[in-house]
């Protein structure tokens, strides 16, 4: 959000003599004039920040400058805290305590129960129900080696199974539905690769120091490739069971069978995955076409029910 990281510049200015534009572009990853644009608002809002031409030029607060607690509003205060509360488990035990003080020196004391209240709308608790006992361990121990550019090396399974030894520079952590990626420079490819952490073992952090290489953000839309793949087939469905369909279709896409089903144009790709989503969803439901996967279906239960009759 933009209204975050123009609190985090002004910290920056406070905190620092002077700064540069491509420094803080590096730091945001976004464009200088991205940068610019940000401290022309950042003036406009009343803080004071003048820019300086040369070799160690840059941006700087202009002395004797001390910040009014007035100059962001009351929603834009409940926003930071809401985000920073939110998602204390993302961020370092001292980062944290240390934004949220900062943050909280902003608030008027008329306006403190307010701003609680508003911060208390949204809570966001990214650990799961159930699942893989070792991946609040493994983000941990992630986080500490971005923190200090250390090496990590780790097993790790491939989708097919397959077991290989790898060593990594670890650059970016990635929540995506639910599940948390990682990216990182694979010594083993000689090229950056997306590693999830469920498929991890035995990850532990080297002493190795690395020194960090240009890389972009990992690509995670994928929504006009899908649009591509994808196809839309026909199930039927027990109305018990249609907040686990919602997941991967919206309501207009049902339309009523009698009292207890429905009728719903499911976006479909034919791979693993997808048939896992179907199978998962039992006796209450069934594909009636095509009838290409329906036939798939059926072949796919045949044979789980083999391997019980032996």
């Amino acid at each position: 959000m933009k209204v975050d990281r123009l609190v985090s510049i002004i910290m920056i200015l406070l905190d620092k003599k002077r700064i540069g534009a491509k420094e803080l572009a590096d730091r945001f990853e976004v464009s200088t004039r991205t940068i610019y644009r940000d401290i022309d608002s950042i003036n406009m809002a009343g803080v004071p920040v003048r820019s300086t031409s040369g070799v160690c030029g840059g941006f700087e607060i202009m002395e004797n400058y001390k910040l009014d607690k007035k100059v962001f509003s009351t929603d834009e205060l409940s926003a930071l805290m809401m985000g920073l509360s939110s998602l204390s488990n993302m961020m370092w035990g001292d980062e944290l305590v240390h934004a949220l003080a900062k943050v909280k020196s902003f608030i008027p004391a008329d306006k403190a129960k307010d701003i609680e209240l508003k911060s208390n709308q949204l809570s966001i608790d990214l650990s799961p129900w159930m699942g893989n006992k070792n991946i609040q361990s493994y983000l941990e121990i992630i986080k500490a080696a971005l923190k200090e550019n250390r090496l990590l090396s780790f097993d790790y399974a491939d989708r097919y199974g397959n077991e290989t030894t790898r060593t990594a520079e670890p650059y970016q952590l990635v929540l995506k539905n639910s599940h948390w990626y990682w990216q990182g420079y694979c010594y083993q490819r000689k090229d950056f690769r997306l590693f999830r952490l469920s498929r991890m073992s035995s990850l532990n952090m080297q002493e190795a120091i690395f020194s960090p290489r240009e890389y972009q953000s990992a690509q995670l839309d994928f929504t006009d490739i899908l649009a591509t793949m994808q196809t839309e087939i026909t199930i039927r469905i027990h109305k018990s069971i249609m907040d686990s369909v919602l997941d991967y279709c919206t309501y207009e896409q049902f339309l009523p069978d009698g009292d207890e089903h429905y009728l719903v144009r499911f976006p479909f790709i034919e791979n693993n995955y997808y048939y896992s989503i179907l199978l998962s969803l039992g006796n209450k439901c069934e594909c009636l076409e095509p009838v290409s996967i329906r036939k798939e279906i059926k072949r796919r239960i045949h044979e789980m029910a083999s391997m019980y009759e032996s």
